[in-house]
């Protein structure tokens, strides 16, 4: 079961493309954190601390019965809290600041729901209009098979050729084992390997 993934050049094209989207901020972060959409989506301020760059995942939003509503995490794993890049920490700040003056301008009609990715009035985003931007976005940028899970598949794929432990990328992802994080991106595991070997070519090599 090997995901498909972009690469840094690709997911820049495809977060250039849907720049003028209000999803954008959101797709930004599931490139940098890993999350998946019901994840991000389910983010609370009360979730995200910017001084220490942190976001803890509570729970994942998704439409049940025709009403969004904020489920369980996926397994037991993936409650959890992720770290975050000074860039993902930068794209929050600014998330936040669009949405005090989003909050502004809604006035009365303004829903405090304390989601971090919402509505111009407040109101927690539809995971399904987010996949629909998204879409629009990556067939403008010439990458009409690019999903949501392809960001947060891109994301794993470049932790894991960086050299990052196997575990580690694990227990970023929320995944329930280290062996679903192995049979889901072991088609990145050969390069990976491929550096280690040359690495012992150089400490024991004449």
């Amino acid at each position: 079961m090997e995901a498909a993934h972009l690469t840094p050049a690709q997911v820049a094209d495809l977060l250039r493309a849907a720049e003028d989207t209000r999803y954008a901020p959101l797709f930004a972060l599931l490139v940098h954190t890993g999350l998946r959409r019901g994840e991000a989506l389910a983010l609370r301020w009360a979730d995200v601390d910017l001084t220490k760059r942190l976001l803890r995942v509570r729970g994942t939003l998704a439409r049940v019965q025709g009403r969004l509503v904020v489920t369980e995490p996926k397994t037991a794993r993936s409650k959890r809290s992720v770290p975050l890049s000074a860039p993902a920490e930068r794209l929050l700040r600014d998330v936040r600041a669009t949405q005090d003056d989003e909050r502004q301008q809604a006035g009365s009609v303004w829903q405090e729901t304390g989601f971090v990715f919402t509505t111009v009035t407040g109101e927690p985003s539809d995971p399904r209009n987010a996949l629909r931007a998204l879409k629009v976005a990556a067939t403008r940028a010439g990458l009409p098979h690019a999903g949501l899970h392809t960001l947060r598949h891109s994301a794993a794929s470049v932790l894991l050729t960086s050299g990052v432990p196997l575990k580690v990328v694990s227990e970023i992802l929320g995944h329930s084992s280290i062996a679903i994080t192995g049979d889901v991106y072991g088609h990145v595991a050969p390069d990976v390997s491929r550096g280690a070997m040359d690495v012992l070519g150089a400490a024991f090599g004449e």
